[in-house]
C-alpha cells in the first residue's frame, strides 16, 4: 500500500522528519485509501504525533512527499497549516485540545468558521444528531466537560470542517473503557458514512478491531504494515502491543 493506486487519497514518500539535529521519523512511506481507516500504531516515542504534525502543516518535513488528492494529487509537504486544512485535512490532537473557557456551541462553530451562518448551522446540526450529549450542553463550558465528552467535542469540531481526510491523535487516551468503546464505535460509523480516516493509537485492539490496514512503527520506521485483521494476528504485533 505504500505505492500510490488509483483509489488512494493520501500517499506519504519518503517522509523525513526531526527536531533539532536529531531525526526521528526516518524516510517513511504509507498511503490511505478513500474510504477507509488506516491505522498507525506504536509504543510512546515512536514518531506516530509527529507524522500526524506533518501532515496537518504544523510540522515541515527535512525530506519526502505528501501527495493529497484522487485524480490530481498535489505535493501538500511543508505547505502552511491553514492551506492544509482548507485543502480538507483536519486533525483531532492528542489530548483533545478544547478551548475550556468557551461553550460548546463556541467550540464547534470554531470548525466552521470559513463558511457561511446558515451552512454552518447545517452541519452542526449534524454533529448535535451524532453526539446527542453535546447537544444538550451547548451552553455549558467546555472545561467542565468530562473526558469522554471533550473528545466528543473535538471530534464534533472538525467534523464541522467536513474534513476529506481527518487525522485523529490517540482518541482513548485518559478514557474509561466503557467510553473508549462509544468513541471507536462513532469512528467505526464515519467510515461506514464514507469518511476517510487516519487513526494514531496507543490502544492496538480497539484500532486494528476498527481498520481496514495498518502500519506498525517502531522508532520512526514502519516495522510491519498489512491489512489489519492480519496485523492483529501476528505474533510480534500480539506479543508487544495486544499483551497476548
Amino acid at each position: 500500500m505504500s505505492e500510490r493506486g488509483s483509489a488512494e487519497l493520501l500517499t506519504v514518500e519518503g517522509l523525513r522528519l526531526g527536531y533539532g539535529r536529531a531525526d526521528v521519523v526516518h524516510g517513511i512511506g504509507l498511503s490511505v485509501r478513500r474510504g477507509t481507516i488506516v491505522s498507525l500504531i506504536g509504543s510512546n516515542g515512536a514518531g506516530k504525533t509527529t507524522i500526524l504534525r506533518s501532515l496537518s502543516g504544523l510540522m515541515k518535513p527535512r525530506a519526502g512527499k505528501v501527495l493529497f488528492g484522487d485524480d490530481a494529487p498535489v505535493d501538500i509537504a511543508g505547505e502552511a497549516a491553514h492551506r492544509i486544512a482548507r485543502r480538507g485535512i483536519v486533525q483531532v490532537p492528542e489530548g483533545r485540545q478544547v478551548f475550556a473557557n468557551m461553550t460548546v456551541a463556541e467550540n464547534l462553530r470554531l470548525g466552521a468558521y470559513h463558511v457561511p451562518g446558515t451552512e454552518a448551522a447545517r452541519r452542526q446540526a449534524a454533529v448535535e444528531a451524532r453526539f446527542p450529549r453535546l447537544a444538550e450542553r451547548l451552553r455549558q463550558q467546555a472545561g467542565y466537560l468530562s473526558g469522554g465528552e471533550q473528545q466528543m467535542l473535538a471530534m464534533g469540531r472538525a467534523l464541522m470542517a467536513e474534513p476529506v481526510l481527518l487525522l485523529l491523535d490517540e482518541p482513548s487516551m485518559g478514557l474509561a473503557p466503557l467510553i473508549v468503546e462509544e468513541i471507536f464505535s462513532i469512528i467505526a460509523s464515519l467510515r461506514a458514512e464514507g469518511r476517510t480516516i487516519l487513526l494514531v493509537e496507543q490502544n492496538a485492539s480497539a484500532a486494528l478491531a476498527i481498520a481496514d490496514y495498518a502500519y506498525v512503527l517502531e522508532t520512526g520506521r514502519i516495522r510491519l504494515q498489512g491489512q489489519a485483521a492480519e496485523i492483529a494476528r501476528n505474533p510480534e504485533v500480539t506479543a508487544a502491543y495486544l499483551g497476548v
